[in-house]
């Protein structure tokens, strides 16, 4: 399995920098400064794809059943 490389007060302190139009974002104890609205959303887009991916990974698969009276 791979190395999770964020975590969720990271997640929680990009969206809150993101809808509040800075991009000097701060947690863990870290700051970073992205160089641009895109790229803080690219860094958000990237952490919401990996959550999915890892809850999905997990998830029960669904189908269709079929079924036939033979008669028809």
């Amino acid at each position: 399995m791979a190395e999770v490389m964020w975590t969720d007060n990271e997640l929680a302190a990009l969206r809150r920098a993101y809808a509040s139009g800075t991009l000097r974002v701060s947690y863990d104890g870290r700051t970073v400064e992205y160089g641009s609205a895109d790229d803080l959303i690219k860094r958000i887009r990237t952490i919401e794809r990996e959550i999915a991916a890892a809850s999905s990974s997990s998830a029960p698969v669904a189908g269709y059943a079929g079924f036939s009276r033979g008669d028809r």
